[in-house]
């Protein structure tokens, strides 16, 4: 999942961390596993490249689309104001000139391209330079985020790199996202503010029964425009979308920067429209030979790791709130948390902190190794106060725009969309197995019985298959961004995506989810820049360090 990162400019005024954890993690970055990095980890750390140069010619012609989508590819945009993109207050505040807006028509069934439409959101910053290549399209990663949203953050991350003046940066909500429509609407307001827009696709996330996830589907179905539209929001279909778009841009190629579920994103247009590819980034791989439960109980063992890490930089404190023995950690934050599910406590401002709420807020937090001291602070005035504020803060913090905007509901309807289903038991077992796996997380309570499938009762099939992406013919070098660190998507997936697309890996040594173009790593932002720009790959072994 995406989530907003410390780093981020709406956030980089309000939280100040304790740089202590960055040396914390240098001194233990050998615990990643040796045989990944004995694969992709040899050589020295890459120096800060000279960028400069024309653009590399452009290879094939793209074939031309099916007469029937003919209307569609054809489409000129005309770019112009933001007013009424905007669906959250931060939004608002960045919308605005030099970013352009307009809306891209497809169609709501590509089987059926005569019959319902919907709308793609689509911001622009036009380059700023002569030498324009192209359009750099963005895709953040969710399922669900925002790419409108994103692209001036981003900017922002690329402003001392020349991409910037080469390429229009474009963002795009995907179909059932943000400003897109019709967009996804499951959750009220008042539910996301409680924490009650939890689904089965967390893993832990309290007692189901078959009513449930039934009316969780009808609800769904009846804020977002009828079941047909639930239908059509999986990933190939985005990826369609995202081959319409480049051709109104007037791109014969598609130059694309994603960011973890961005790489999914990406990686399905690479399968399906290998011969429209310029050049790929993709940022924190989801591994395309991975299936549902799989990925899920990957991603729990790598956040586990990075709740252990987090636990032994908190053990050198004599006050650490989860004792100075990082082998105890575990146990002592589930005789914090657990009595949450029946005991939520105070959390200011009329609200409280539940079991689910407050393992989100750590969860969210994991995914940055910087704010490792604001969750060990939550922790400690659970501990000490019976408080959740600082905890639920972080949540605010971290996640909160996918809060205001429609993130977690278009979440689960891409995901309904792309992932296997499983039966009641089958839920049962793997709850049993993510708790084996990331024991910090462990309810205490049964599982059998009490979760199912939240996507059981969805009314269509899912449509992305596992394994997908494999031995692809024809599609240009890759270059992808894997963290030894990464707890969302753990190291190993690099690899595999990259075996699968026949990409390049450069690996970055740290403890966070995705780098490229927040404006953290100028050794990062370099090597990218000079493959958008001139193709170019990084040698065999190059890496950066954060």
């Amino acid at each position: 999942m995406s989530q907003v990162s410390s780093n981020s400019p709406r956030n980089r005024d309000r939280l100040t961390y304790d740089s202590r954890p960055t040396a914390f993690i240098r001194r233990r970055i050998m615990r990643v596993p040796k045989t990944y990095v004995r694969r992709l980890l040899t050589g020295t750390a890459v120096m800060l490249l000279v960028l400069a140069g024309a653009p590399a010619a452009l290879t094939q012609s793209a074939p031309a689309p099916a007469a029937e989508l003919e209307r569609f590819y054809t489409q000129e945009l005309t770019f112009g104001s933001c007013e009424g993109f905007a669906t959250t207050a931060t939004e608002a505040q960045v919308y605005v000139d030099p970013f352009e807006c307009s809306r891209l028509e497809v169609p709501l069934n590509y089987d059926e391209p005569e019959g319902e439409t919907m709308q793609i959101a689509v911001l622009r910053l036009p380059a700023q330079a002569d030498q324009r290549i192209g359009s750099l399209v963005l895709n953040p990663g969710g399922p669900g985020g925002s790419g409108t949203l994103q692209t001036p953050f981003t900017a922002l991350g690329l402003k001392e790199t020349p991409l910037v003046q080469r390429f229009d940066l474009v963002g795009f909500d995907p179909r059932g996202v943000g400003a897109s429509t019709p967009a996804i609407n499951c959750f009220t307001d008042e539910e996301n503010d409680q924490g009650e827009n939890q689904t089965t696709l967390l893993g832990t996330s309290g007692e189901w029964s078959a009513d449930d996830t039934r009316e969780l589907m009808e609800k769904c179905a009846e804020g977002s425009g009828g079941e047909q539209v639930l239908a059509a929001v999986g990933t190939r279909n985005v990826a369609r979308d995202m081959d319409v778009l480049r051709a109104a841009l007037g791109d014969e190629k598609l130059t694309f920067l994603g960011r973890s579920y961005g790489t999914r994103l990406g990686a399905v247009y690479a399968e399906m429209f290998p011969q429209n590819v310029r050049a790929m980034v993709l940022d924190g791989a989801l591994d395309p030979r991975q299936g549902s439960a799989e990925r899920r109980l990957a991603i729990h063992a790598a956040f586990q790791r990075s709740f252990e890490l987090m636990a032994e930089f908190c053990a050198q404190s004599s006050d650490c709130p989860l004792g100075t023995d990082p082998e105890q950690a575990t146990a002592v934050f589930q005789d914090l948390f657990q009595p949450l599910i029946d005991n939520p406590v105070p959390a200011g401002e009329g609200r409280t902190l539940d079991f689910l709420f407050g393992t989100a807020s750590v969860l969210s937090a994991l995914y940055n190794a910087e704010a490792w001291p604001r969750i060990i602070d939550g922790i400690a005035q659970l501990k000490n106060e019976g408080r959740g504020d600082k905890l639920l803060a972080l949540s605010d913090d971290f996640i909160v725009e996918g809060l205001e905007s429609n993130l977690v509901d278009a979440q689960l309807a891409i995901n309904c969309n792309d992932e296997e289903r499983r039966t009641p038991e089958q839920e049962a077992e793997l709850r049993r197995q993510i708790f084996d796996v990331s024991p910090f997380l462990d309810t205490g309570r049964p599982v059998e019985g009490v979760t199912r499938d939240a996507c059981e009762f969805w009314p269509s099939e899912p449509t992305l298959g596992f394994p997908h992406a494999q031995n692809v013919e024809g599609l240009p070098d890759t270059l992808i961004i894997s963290i030894t660190g990464d707890p969302a998507t753990p190291y190993a997936a690099g690899a595999s995506l990259a075996e699968a697309l026949g990409g390049t890996v450069l690996t970055v040594e740290g403890e966070q989810h995705t780098i490229a173009m927040d404006g953290t790593s100028p050794c990062v932002n370099a090597i990218v820049a000079d493959y958008l720009i001139e193709l170019e790959l990084p040698a065999d072994g190059d890496r950066c360090v954060l």
